[in-house]
């Protein structure tokens, strides 16, 4: 992959003219490279990657499920159409072909279990070339896009007594 791209998915907020000095290149050709990227959707997105425990906010938090879905492949376009059925909805989060015995992983967010829920019964199961769902709730993060997680301090378990 080119270095300047490898810098930004490590650090999206690498300042230009640090980015020229660690690839050796003047720094208008750097942002040029970047611009460039920008325009032709290589880079799509800057993001941060926030650990919900540390976020003081007690407004109620997504609910995020990894759905496995199998489908079937229609004649002359393989997984593609179905696919971007899929992901059109606005609560995939993500949507992967795989190897396996599933052909889609989704990543799905809602309001609650039960919309996540809904969203399956009502607009993924029931649609056609869907063979089959397994819905997984995510409970924790301990690490994404390769950054771990600083967990809070103390311990919030409660003793076990008998």
């Amino acid at each position: 992959m080119n270095e300047i791209l490898e810098i930004l998915i490590n650090d999206a907020r690498t300042p230009v003219e640090d980015i020229a000095k660690m690839v050796n290149k003047p720094v208008a050709a750097v942002r040029k490279v970047i611009k460039a990227y920008e325009s032709d959707g290589t880079i799509v997105q800057y993001k941060a990657v926030v650990n919900p425990e540390m976020v003081q906010d007690k407004s109620p938090a997504a609910v995020r499920a990894l759905i496995e879905v199998g489908i079937l492949p229609q004649k002359d376009v393989g997984f593609d159409r179905i696919a971007e059925r899929i992901y059109s909805f606005s609560e995939v989060q993500s949507c992967y072909l795989v190897s396996g015995s599933y052909d889609l992983l989704l990543v799905i967010e809602g309001q609650s279990i039960q919309t996540v829920a809904e969203f399956v019964s009502s607009k993924l199961s029931p649609m056609e070339g869907v063979r089959q769902t397994t819905t997984h709730f995510l409970l924790k993060k301990y690490k994404e896009d390769g950054k771990i997680f600083r967990q809070p301090v103390g311990n919030k378990r409660l003793n076990i007594t008998y």
